[in-house]
This record gives structure tokens, sequence and C-alpha cells, in this order.
């Protein structure tokens, strides 16, 4: 069942940057996703929409997606958080927007003040105009494995809220370990639940490595088929809204594990190492990524 080809969603300029103590400058920013654009990916999330007051290391979004190199044959997805934030993104000329809600009730109440069945409901007009200007769409479903706030998160809840976004229109969903929690058990649980419902062509999975199981859970995925997956250069990232969520899966990482499985998927390591290492040098501490380590601290 392993897939001969993977897709990698690079998130760390977004997912990664706004967890972020000190706002990274601009024309930082711009020269970290100028350089991803030269590794092979094929999907770079930028930025987001989202208030300043909310995200301000995010404040420059605006700034950051207009000036970036827009390499052919990539595409630049944004996560917006409303119809405000969706007009702002598309007077940037996006062609690619995420939108974002979660399975925890709790974590969907302290994150956007809204229950799920809001969120989603908000998110309706948010997608029907992005779909009327013909832009490609992302659904978030955060906290699929674990909420930070202790309520409970079911399976059954992560694929109905997976098939509303669906239903809603978006062309791809994300199903994302918020916290880290989630082992290789839940993962066989939940994919093929899923995949009754909606095509594995149409779902990513978004693993943080809090606890150190995240590429475990890659491979659970790719068992069932899965063959889209997040992850952030060296590591970086976390979620302001969810206390003690550490970085996304390294990108290092998850392209070394591929690779040494002969799974393709058209990015060199080498060029996302040359990435992170411009980035950790900009934010002036390590970052967390296993494979990034190792292969700096062997590479003469």
């Amino acid at each position: 069942m392993l897939p001969k080809n993977v897709t990698i969603v690079e998130v760390g300029a977004r997912d990664g940057l706004q967890n972020e103590r000190r706002a990274v400058p601009t024309a930082d920013k711009i020269h970290f996703i100028d350089l991803l654009s030269e590794t092979g990916l094929r999907w770079i999330e930028a930025t987001s929409f989202v208030s300043p007051k909310a995200i301000p290391q995010l404040a420059d979004a605006a700034e950051v997606f207009s000036r970036i190199r827009k390499a052919p044959g990539v595409r630049y997805p944004v996560l917006v958080p409303n119809l405000k934030g969706y007009e702002r993104a598309h007077d940037c000329g996006v062609d690619a927007i995420a939108v974002f809600t979660a399975a925890s009730e709790a974590f969907t109440r302290r994150n956007i003040n809204m229950t799920i069945e809001e969120s989603i409901a908000t998110f309706a007009g948010v997608v029907r105009r992005a779909k009327d200007d013909g832009l490609w769409v992302r659904g978030y479903i955060s906290t699929a494995f674990g909420s930070p706030f202790g309520d409970v998160v079911t399976a059954l809840t992560v694929r109905d809220v997976c098939v509303r976004l669906v239903e809603l229109g978006c062309d791809e969903l994300s199903i994302g370990d918020t916290i880290g929690v989630g082992v290789p058990s839940q993962v066989e649980e939940l994919v093929p639940l899923v995949a009754r419902a909606i095509s594995l062509d149409r779902i990513a999975f978004h693993f943080h490595d809090t606890r150190g199981t995240a590429l475990a859970n890659v491979y659970a995925a790719l068992q069932h088929g899965v063959h889209i997956f997040d992850s952030s250069a060296g590591g970086l990232g976390g979620c302001p809204y969810a206390p003690g969520a550490t970085g996304n899966v390294g990108t290092e990482d998850v392209l070394y594990m591929l690779h040494g499985m002969s799974i393709e998927t058209g990015v060199d390591l080498t060029k996302v190492r040359a990435a992170s290492r411009f980035i950790r040098n900009v934010i002036d501490h390590e970052l967390t990524s296993k494979a990034f380590q190792a292969l700096e601290a062997t590479t003469v």
C-alpha cells in the first residue's frame, strides 16, 4: 500500500514563523520562501491574512506575498480567517487559500471564539467566494488527535468535520495533530474511516512532533495510502493557541525517511537544508529537525 510518490506541503513560512517570539524581518521571510521555491517543492504555504493583532508575526502578509518570487509550477496558498482576510488576500493576487476549523469544541472556542458549527458556517461564505473567483481551497482540521483543553476528540467527529468541509467546496483537507499527541494506532483508525467518505487524493496529514511520534504517524498513514503530508523546514512551528504545542515534523526528517524508502518527492533535501540554515541564522536558535541536525553535523 505504500505510495510511490508523496507530495510535501511546506508550511514553515506560515505555521513555523507565526510561533516565533520575535517577528522575522519581511525581507528575510521573502528570502526564506524564495530559497524554498528552489528545492522542488510544489506547495509552499506563504503566510496568513489574519488580523495583525491576533498574529503580529505575520502582519506583513500582503508585502510578503506580493514580493516573493513565484516559481513556475509552484503554488503558494495563504491562510484566511474570514471574508475580510479573503479580500485582502485576493487583492494581492493569491490563487489558493486555506480555511481552518477544529475537531475540538474547546480549542475552536479558544482559537477563533466560535463553535465548530459556527466556524463552518463562517467559512461557507469564504469558500463560496473563493470558488466563484476560481481559487483552490484547502480546509484545515486542527486537534484531530487530541485537545489541549481536556475535551475528548473522536475519529467520528474528525470524519464528520472533514465531510462538512468537502460539502462546502474544499478541494483538499489537512488533518492536524496540533499538539502532537497522536500515535500510529489512532492514524490507523482514522484514515480508513475518512477514506470511506472522501478520496485519499484529497486528504493530507499535518503532524507535530511534540512527543516524538510524528514520523511514526507519517509511516502509519503511508501504509494506508496517504500521499500528501505537511511539514516544516527545520521543524519550525507550533500553535500560539495550543499550550505545549511544539514544532511541526521537520521537512528534512520526512524527506530523509521517504527517500530512504525509495518514495519519490521531487524535493532536493540539500536545498531544503540550505533554506533551514538561512532561517536558523535569522531566528538565532537551533532547529528541532533531527535529520537537519545530523546532516549539518556530518557535513564538512
